[in-house]
């Protein structure tokens, strides 16, 4: 019998949270299909009371009553109307009680305020949207939350971070389920090149140095497209339009961070992806990155991730199991938040 995967909505809700997760598992069974096999996932949107739900992008979709039967899986979206369904007593006890019946519950994005509600989330390690997780952990103290992975798995519950992570959380659902062949073909089928592990973070570096105004994005491009050439203060001041004391002065100031570890923050979020989706040679990623060395790559990497690039590598590629060259027309990766 295919596997019954519920998505829980309700009045303003993400509409992405909802349809990102039912693409790949409908995908999933056209996949199937074309193998002559079954389908393996009964997908549907439930909600309270059934029928037309409005969604915060104003439009409306056509939702299931709540089962009293379990699900296999209860993926639970979020959106603006998360904080109203998490007051809606009735709601919270109903997936309070049909959590329990289910293989795995699962919640994209700030759906997570909604499932820790219900308790489900007590004790366990958790990720929701990066602006919104402080305030889960205030609301929440019994929750382990952690701002950056794009989905954690902790027993039968899945969290996930922001809108499109809902995709990422749903594909390794299919893997576990189907296998990496099969989830890998799924994200082939929906154009997303990179099928992000959960340990990625949900943002990049570059987003997380923009903390005021727009002063230096396009430095911060310059640097990511010249990685190998001289990035000293002179020569990224000259880049700013700036005189050296005062472009060290700002750009602290607005990033929070120093120049020299801006770059190697940079650097080794490039190594990352170099690592993760290609199969270049180490020493070749330390160069193209403008390490220099396998070393200063290394320790770089340690630093910042807490494991070696070679480690990094062997948890996280996707390049064996993925023809890059067939794939290659089709590069587009799906962004965390």
């Amino acid at each position: 019998m295919p596997k019954t995967i519920h998505v829980l909505a309700f009045a303003n809700v993400q509409l992405l949270d909802v349809t990102g997760p039912l693409q790949v598992f409908a995908s999933a069974n056209d996949i199937a299909r074309q193998k002559g096999l079954p389908p393996p996932y009964a997908p549907s949107v439930i909600a309270s009371g059934g029928g037309a739900v409005m969604s915060s992008a104003g439009l409306a979709l056509l939702a299931e009553a709540l089962p009293e039967d379990g699900s296999d899986t209860l993926v639970i979206a979020g959106g603006w109307g998360v904080y109203a369904a998490a007051e809606d007593q009735a709601l919270v006890a109903w997936v309070r009680e049909h959590a329990a019946a289910c293989r795995r519950v699962s919640s994209v994005c700030t759906g997570a305020f909604l499932l820790a509600a219900s308790g489900w989330l007590d004790g366990r390690r958790v990720v929701t949207h990066w602006t919104r997780c402080e305030q889960l952990a205030q609301k929440h103290p019994r929750l382990h939350v952690e701002p950056n992975p794009i989905f954690i798995n902790d027993g039968p519950v899945w969290t996930s971070a922001g809108v499109t992570a809902g995709i990422d959380l749903a594909l390794a659902m299919v893997e576990e389920d189907l296998g990496r062949n099969l989830a890998l073909e799924v994200a082939q089928q929906l154009v997303v090149f990179l099928k992000r592990p959960g340990g990625q973070s949900q943002f990049s570096v570059t987003l997380s140095l923009q903390k005021e105004g727009e002063r230096f994005d396009e430095l911060h491009a310059w640097i990511s497209e010249n990685l190998t050439k001289d990035l000293g203060i002179p020569t990224l001041a000259l880049q700013a339009g700036m005189s050296e004391r005062s472009f060290v002065r700002h750009y602290r100031a607005d990033t929070g961070q120093t120049p020299a570890r801006a770059i190697e923050l940079i650097r080794v979020e490039t190594a990352r992806r170099l690592l993760s989706d290609t199969g270049v040679p180490i020493k070749r990623v330390a160069v193209q990155c403008g390490f220099g060395s396998e070393e200063t790559l290394r320790r770089s990497f340690l630093r910042a991730m807490g494991v070696t690039p070679q480690a990094y590598r062997e948890r996280f590629s996707v390049s064996v199991a993925v023809d890059s060259a067939a794939l290659a027309p089709h590069r587009e990766t799906v962004g965390g938040a």
